[in-house]
């Protein structure tokens, strides 16, 4: 099969690999359509390794297909099922092995290339808004770099919880784009200058990073929460304490991809009945910015990487 390697110069390409077996209590997918993430950009440059038992190499951390082979042990499975599933690596690939207890089924009529961009963002989205936040109706929420795939994910699930988003966003000309998330009105879009004056915020979402992030601790209300998520502008940023401490706030960090395989599961199963059936509603969706086949994998990288993306990139093995 051909899959993405990561080389030991941190630049990518496409390699012959054997075809994966499917081991107990897994699944062989046949790679239809994968997503790309920051932690593909981020692995390659050594920052973010692959957990261990998912490929050091190859990235990829969420993929959509259909079952091609089932391991002893796996019941509730068949193949030729479509399914997605969010993994630790090896997604860049024609097939990959998955553990049959992280799959997620794809809804009828749902196009593989945003089945593909579902699990990462709508998981991170999840987790760290629902689950972790304890977002309700009637909060206010900030969601900084809004245009991105975890962004949109993040502001419509804000919006079905009932909470009022205010979306960050540089670039005016995406504006209309994210407002459309939420047609019910429930989104504000904004450039990060004018975040001040819709303050204050019960959650801030930090998807961005940079040295000046935490100074939006000072636009929280009284026993608000700062989610920290992603940092792809930087990883260091100084925090004003008197300002947690007056606001009585929570500084709270996430990551999906170091956790155990247990507290995977447990969120794939949170996922698989409380967010998947939304996205069978039509109440969720994922826009996909750009999709390319497998052996434009370069120009799929160079476009995460660069500005202006609304959604998600997608590769099409």
């Amino acid at each position: 099969m051909r899959t993405v390697v990561i080389d030991s110069g941190g630049t990518f390409r496409l390699e012959q690999r054997p075809d994966p077996v499917a081991g107990p209590g897994a699944v062989v997918v046949r790679v239809r359509a994968a997503g790309l993430n920051a932690a593909d950009l981020q692995q390659a440059r050594g920052d973010y390794p692959a957990p261990p038992g998912w490929p050091a190499d190859v990235p990829g951390l969420e993929v959509a297909g259909e079952v091609e082979k089932v391991g002893p042990g796996v019941t509730g499975v068949a193949p030729g099922d479509r399914v997605m599933a969010l993994v630790g690596g090896g997604g860049h690939a024609e097939r990959i092995t998955v553990p049959a207890d992280l799959l997620l089924p794809v809804p009828e009529g749902l196009p593989w290339e945003e089945a593909a961009g579902f699990p990462e963002a709508f998981s991170t989205a999840w987790d760290a808004l629902v689950t972790q936040a304890g977002v309700r109706a009637g909060d206010r929420v900030l969601v900084t770099g809004a245009a991105g795939g975890v962004g949109t994910a993040m502001v419509q699930v804000a919006a079905v919880s009932g909470a009022h988003t205010v979306a960050s966003v540089r670039r005016p000309e995406l504006h209309d784009r994210v407002k459309a998330l939420a047609p019910d009105g429930r989104v504000d879009v904004v450039t990060p200058d004018q975040e001040a004056g819709h303050a204050p915020y019960d959650v801030i979402v930090e998807l961005v990073g940079g040295q000046d992030c935490l100074q939006r601790v000072a636009l929280l209300r009284s026993r608000g929460k700062v989610l920290v998520v992603g940092v792809q502008a930087g990883t260091t940023a100084p925090l004003r304490m008197f300002d947690l401490m007056l606001a009585r706030a929570q500084l709270i960090g996430t990551t999906i991809r170091g956790r155990s395989h247990a507290e995977k599961v447990l969120l794939a199963a949170t996922v698989r009945t409380s967010v998947v059936p939304l996205l069978a509603q039509g109440r969720l969706r994922v826009p996909v910015d750009a999709a390319f086949p497998l052996d434009q994998f370069a120009d799929a990288y160079a476009r995460l990487a660069g500005p202006g993306k609304f959604g998600k990139i997608v590769l099409m093995p």
